[in-house]
């Protein structure tokens, strides 16, 4: 990933805190046909290992599992807060004209050798720790138990279980730096008008250019 220096993240708790808001995260590992990728949820141990770990599963009808080169380092993409920015926020369009549209947006880079397992004992339990960390906030959360054992098993001999050991971890905060103060407030202003979830968290990380929540 391109990162010019004005756009660099480099504190661990912070990317942690963006893989770990990240609802879907994209798996990339290199096949004999080349790369394969997958969309898939994953779940991180921030202490084991230098960099964390991070835990996902894939379906077994899914030929990454079995093409990924085990010598070569997998890709976790993580991709955060984004918006599109129009260049008529910018009140230095009005003296120069000399801007053009872009996007801000928070990403995150994970690579390190990626293992594939099928013990259902350890899907069972990544299958309970991804289904306690998205349903954990809910008034009604649903858990794994509730579904009948025989249909479980039966649902976890369809999948394969990974974990991806971080060896490197980049990360880019792509939040207008790069302009000036007065055409910030600018982008910050026009994001707040936008009205959206994702474009009032960039607006607020615009003007504070403080961590994604």
């Amino acid at each position: 990933m391109y990162v010019p220096a004005h756009f660099q993240e480099h504190r661990l708790s912070v990317l942690h805190e963006v893989i770990e808001h990240t609802g879907l995260a994209t798996l990339v590992s290199l096949g004999p046909n080349g790369m394969d990728a997958s969309h898939v949820p994953m779940l991180l141990e921030r202490e084991t290992g230098p960099f964390g770990t991070l835990y996902g599963h894939i379906a077994r009808a899914n030929p990454q599992w079995v093409d990924a080169t085990s010598e070569l380092p997998a890709l976790a993409i993580f991709l955060g807060p984004n918006a599109y920015v129009s260049p008529s926020w910018y009140p230095s369009k009005q003296r120069t004209g000399q801007v053009v549209p872009t996007w801000n947006y928070v990403a995150v880079h994970a690579r390190g050798p990626v293992r594939f397992f099928d013990s259902p004992e350890r899907l069972l339990a990544l299958v309970t720790r991804l289904t306690e960390a998205h349903e954990g906030g809910r008034q009604h959360p649903w858990a794994v138990s509730d579904a009948p054992a025989e249909y479980i098993r039966a649902h976890l001999k369809s999948i394969i279980g990974f974990e991806l050991a971080i060896a490197s971890i980049q990360g880019k905060w792509k939040m207008s730096q790069n302009r000036s103060a007065e055409d910030r407030r600018g982008v910050a202003d026009g994001l707040g008008r936008e009205g959206t979830a994702s474009a009032l968290n960039v607006a607020a990380m615009v003007k504070g250019l403080s961590s994604p929540s």
